[in-house]
């Protein structure tokens, strides 16, 4: 019997170390939509509502787009960072890939370092005397500490799930 065989019996673990299961459930499309759809709120209001401070490229410093996300102005922010990491969450159950075997690791890890590396990119960016024109972080400011502690959050969220 071939070692690839004896790893895949039934109940046994698959190749990847975690108990088997299926790739695609409710949850992890659940997951996969509120994630993408965070994201892409913010950077449809980033780039398509939001008015176009400091770039004079631009006729006129008017907000275009949706009127209603023109009313909710950096609470845009909110709701696609919410909705993104709302999806990370979700996604942490084990009836998802990143929820069980080494996706549990992959995801705590990556969540820890994606929010550690954002916090530093905005110290080193934006806390000089000559701030830089990152996207996103300039209009953050220091709401940026939240959206990396966040990210470190739904890591602890992934390390309840590490076994």
């Amino acid at each position: 019997m071939s070692k690839l065989s004896r790893l895949t019996r039934k109940g046994d673990s698959d190749v990847l170390g975690g108990p088997t299961g299926p790739v695609l459930s409710v949850r992890s499309v659940l997951a996969l939509i509120l994630f993408v759809v965070g994201i892409a709120w913010v950077v449809f209001y980033y780039v398509a509502v939001r008015p176009p401070q400091g770039f004079p490229e631009f006729s006129g410093n008017a907000a275009t787009g949706p009127d209603f996300m023109q009313k909710l102005e950096g609470w845009n922010y909110l709701i696609g960072f919410g909705a993104a990491m709302l999806g990370l969450v979700v996604s942490a159950h084990p009836s998802t890939p990143l929820g069980r075997g080494r996706g549990v690791v992959v995801g705590m890890l990556a969540c820890f370092l994606v929010g550690l590396i954002w916090i530093c990119t905005y110290y080193v960016t934006q806390t000089g005397d000559t701030p830089m024109n990152v996207p996103i972080i300039n209009d953050l400011q220091q709401k940026n500490l939240f959206v990396g502690i966040a990210l470190m959050a739904v890591g602890f969220t992934f390390a309840t799930r590490w076994e």
